[in-house]
């Protein structure tokens, strides 16, 4: 590894894992009393913040594989085919490498639009406003560490186009640490909103409630999530099917769960509460169809 890449590797495992960890510990360690009653586990929550983060996953992945594919479809000389969690193209054409950065494009684009979406009309319904919270943060932390990665990795998607780009290596590095920044700062933007899930106050009334109401409500649905995201994506090598929404609940997640005892909610019992699941299900189950029946073959776009 040279000097450039050794920072990266560092300054990353520093932002996404090392500083979540000792920010959680830190804020486990402080003690409150409260007189609000805790309330019950909402089971319905739970489950339906799994379903949503699986299917959400998908919508996003999928976006910007299509995205991918799209501007190749138009340029001269390449002839692009979309799978479930992958493309290739056949023939050759220099733009090729420019527009393997179209998808992560888009998806960050996703991303913002949702985040709008719920700044000016938050949904009512708190399954919806969990869709619109997980699209957005798919959106982010599918496209950011892309950005990461591609300072240094010029096999990356965006590393191509950073390179087709003719980037120096300090132009780089200033997007990677740039990218790395915003990660966190966005993680910490999205525990609020989550948190204000909570239908009485005394579910988020102290540090070691707001944590474990975020355990409730996003983390661990979002790892149990993550057996449903790989059954979409396989078969296929271990970066496509795996390593990808793993690394993202990693660096994304990780610090949902640290920030939550930091972050006071404005309010509770701002959304309905989450009904039945069986709508999120229904969803997921027919994204798995799709994805396994009629993109898996693949699609091609020429």
């Amino acid at each position: 590894m040279n000097t450039s890449t050794t920072f990266i590797v560092y300054a990353s495992l520093f932002a996404v894992v090392i500083a979540p960890l000792a920010f959680g510990v830190y804020g486990l360690s402080r003690r409150a009393a409260a007189s609000a009653p805790r309330g019950s586990w909402d089971w319905r929550l739970s489950l339906n913040s799994g379903l949503v983060y699986a299917f959400s996953f998908g919508l996003i992945f999928f976006i910007q594989e299509l995205f991918l594919v799209v501007p190749k479809a138009f340029t001269p000389g390449l002839k692009p085919t979309l799978f479930h969690n992958n493309h290739h193209w056949d023939g050759a054409n220099p733009l090729a490498h420019l527009f393997q950065g179209t998808g992560a494009l888009a998806i960050v684009l996703t991303a913002i639009g949702f985040s709008l979406w719920f700044k000016l009309r938050p949904p009512r319904s708190a399954t919806m406003r969990l869709f619109v919270l997980w699209t957005a943060f798919h959106g982010y932390f599918q496209s950011l560490p892309q950005v990461v990665v591609g300072s240094v990795l010029p096999q990356n998607d965006v590393g191509m186009a950073l390179r087709y780009l003719e980037l120096g290596l300090a132009t780089r590095l200033t997007l990677a640490i740039v990218a790395l920044v915003l990660i966190v700062i966005l993680a910490i933007a999205f525990v609020r909103p989550l948190l204000e899930l909570a239908t009485q106050p005394g579910e988020v009334a102290t540090p070691a409630r707001r944590a474990g109401f975020m355990l409730r409500t996003a983390s661990l649905p979002a790892l149990l999530a993550l057996p449903v995201i790989v059954a979409m994506r396989v078969p296929g090598s271990v970066d496509q099917v795996a390593i990808v929404p793993v690394a993202e609940f990693v660096i994304g997640v990780f610090w949902l769960q640290a920030a939550a005892w930091w972050v006071r909610p404005r309010g509770t019992g701002q959304a309905m509460p989450a009904g039945t699941a069986w709508g999120a299900a229904a969803a997921v189950i027919a994204q798995l169809l799709i994805f396994q029946f009629a993109l898996r073959p693949g699609i091609a776009f020429f």
